[in-house]
């Protein structure tokens, strides 16, 4: 028993073992004593959050340096058995080397980063972490209206950045085009209703128009697109029920539905103080007219008898 205990414990193999779960154990604790400098030292999220992640990145391929230093002399006797086993993991496991390889894409297409709003395989929120594998967001829809948050926290694949596209809210334009339709009586007044609606919109988003036409400046001088109004505008159609005015602005892509409330609220306010001269149409359903119907009902008469 002790003899065997001897070998045991002398065995070069075992050495290396336990020399590579030290080596592990010691990075660990650096990488944790590091993340918790960084959470005291650093105040902004995202920054603290990217040096986080840069920590934990450096601290794995410290202890896989380490490993293969650890069993260096052994690496050559299995070569052979990792090629084998290597094109198995590599067909078996072939969704995470995809994942792992969106993970390079992303990290270096610069795809969208943390904070983003982005629509990944149909789902769409706003990117609260980039793994190896995964893209952890915060989800915002379903049953819930516009883009307010619901609740869910939704892990979607990196692969899925080569096979659907990649929607990104808040890349190089922070901004969307937005509209809203008002429809107006026949009869109102037309020109005052428009009048409204460009002091209403101009008002309420026109402040973004400023900051939009900077970043949209940046996104022609990159892109080949062509200049685009980033002002409030007002047009106007009519139909066969009602003038329909559709008022065309840019927003901030997290505020459009409070945009949208402020706009509304701030309209109908101002119509009421036309006093009646702008009035909002609705569907009705005018019965014009019918023909009259002459209905005479005769005797009821039995035939010769038989």
């Amino acid at each position: 028993m002790e003899s065997f205990l001897e070998q045991w414990l002398f065995d070069p193999t075992v050495g290396k073992i336990v020399a590579a779960l030290v080596s592990i154990l010691i990075v660990a604790v650096i990488v944790r004593f590091f993340h918790r400098s960084v959470a005291r030292r650093i105040k902004h999220p995202d920054t603290r959050y990217r040096v986080r992640k840069l920590i934990t990145f450096v601290g794995y391929l410290v202890g896989i340096l380490l490993i293969t230093i650890v069993f260096s002399d052994q690496l050559g006797h299995l070569t052979v058995a990792f090629g084998v086993a290597g094109a198995g993991v590599a067909f078996a496991l072939q969704e995470v080397i995809a994942s792992l390889a969106g993970w390079v894409a992303i990290s270096l297409g610069h795809f969208y980063h943390i904070g983003d709003r982005v629509q990944l395989g149909g789902i769409m929120g706003d990117a609260i972490d980039i793994g190896v594998l995964r893209t952890t967001l915060m989800e915002c829809g379903e049953w819930v209206n516009s883009d307010l948050y619901n609740g869910r926290i939704v892990r979607v694949a990196n692969s899925f950045v080569f096979k659907e596209p990649v929607f990104n809210y808040s890349a190089d334009f922070p901004f969307l085009w937005d509209e809203i339709t008002v429809p107006v009586k026949y009869g109102s007044d037309h020109q005052l209703a428009k009048e409204i609606l460009q002091r209403v919109v101009d008002a309420v988003a026109g402040d973004y128009a400023a900051y939009a036409r900077a970043a949209w400046k940046g996104v022609v001088e990159k892109y080949r697109v062509e200049d685009e109004q980033v002002e409030p505008m007002v047009t106007v159609m009519a139909n066969d029920n009602w003038i329909e005015f559709t008022a065309r602005y840019v927003v901030d892509y997290k505020r459009r539905r409070i945009t949208k409330d402020q706009i509304f609220t701030r309209i109908l306010e101002e119509f009421d103080k036309t006093a009646g001269r702008v009035a909002i149409a609705s569907t009705t359903i005018q019965i014009v007219g019918m023909p009259a119907f002459d209905v005479t009902l005769g005797a009821n008469r039995e035939g010769p008898a038989s």
